[in-house]
């Protein structure tokens, strides 16, 4: 079956003009060519698409379904061509739990402010790469070491504390910090693909029971109720506080290292100023 971009160019403009003639002149062909290529589409497809009369086009059932699939594939296809002939003029830069934390609008008003002619996207991509490896971005921020992965290239921005989120009334809430040990009689929430933490931080006898997870929002709620902890990077706490949930250090975990990734071989030429801006407001924040 070959299902051509024309084809499904001819059936939108003919619903959205409301006649083969007003189709031909909007896509700057006759109107014989219209009806060719509808003819072709629909012969492709096995099915009918639209209804002709005196007055009026109208699709069928079967035309409508792929009208919806027609338009979101030429939607697509236009965003392909604007990423591959940009020319550089938007930054995205993805993440998978949180941005940058308490630095995010600075982040993006200084960015704005420095850098005009980039606009600058967040795109939250909960994958290992925060959505590198998928396209999403040109930029991604991780908090985890991407490995031996050769296809990227990391730098570190900045260092955040380890914070356990705790329900509002849990014992250990009411304490200004926690350590490790107090942790491990508990059940851990952690997101194997993106976070940041696993049993492996606590002694091999002392280890917590771990539950997997894989979105923030089901995280934050589990937690809220009582029955899980998490241990999470210091921009969640930013990026998300949430009513029955609190957030405590933890005084002997390590700090968690901020990274922003790119392409080895297709790096943004915006990403050194993003390097060096980003680093900057961990520095001096």
């Amino acid at each position: 079956m070959d299902v051509e971009l024309r084809q499904l160019r001819c059936l939108v403009a003919i619903v959205d003009e409301g006649t083969f003639t007003d189709a031909a002149i909007a896509l700057d062909v006759s109107q014989a060519a219209v009806s060719r290529t509808l003819a072709s589409l629909e012969r492709a497809l096995g099915v009918r698409l639209l209804r002709r009369t005196s007055r009026e086009v109208t699709p069928t059932a079967a035309g409508l379904r792929v009208l919806a699939h027609a338009r979101r594939v030429l939607a697509e296809v236009s965003e392909l061509v604007r990423a591959a002939t940009s020319d550089h003029t938007s930054l995205r830069i993805g993440y998978a739990w949180s941005a940058v934390g308490r630095h995010t609008a600075a982040f993006q008003r200084r960015w704005a402010a420095a850098h005009p002619e980039t606009d600058l996207h967040l795109v939250r991509v909960n994958t290992a790469t925060a959505g590198l490896a998928e396209g999403s971005c040109e930029l991604a921020v991780v908090r985890r070491p991407l490995g031996d992965d050769r296809r990227f290239d990391t730098a570190i921005v900045g260092l955040e504390r380890r914070l356990c989120a705790l329900a509002a009334d849990d014992p250990l809430a009411r304490r200004s910090s926690v350590r490790l040990a107090d942790l491990s009689d508990r059940t851990l929430l952690v997101d194997r693909r993106t976070g940041t933490t696993t049993a492996d931080l606590w002694p091999p006898d002392a280890r917590p029971a771990t539950e997997e997870t894989h979105d923030v929002d089901d995280w934050l709620n589990v937690i809220a109720g009582g029955r899980r902890i998490g241990m999470t990077a210091e921009s969640t706490a930013h990026q998300y506080p949430r009513p029955g949930v609190v957030y405590r250090p933890v005084r002997d975990a390590e700090p968690i290292a901020v990274r922003l990734a790119w392409w080895h071989d297709d790096p943004h030429p915006a990403t050194p100023a993003a390097i060096e801006l980003l680093t900057e407001l961990y520095r001096d924040g």
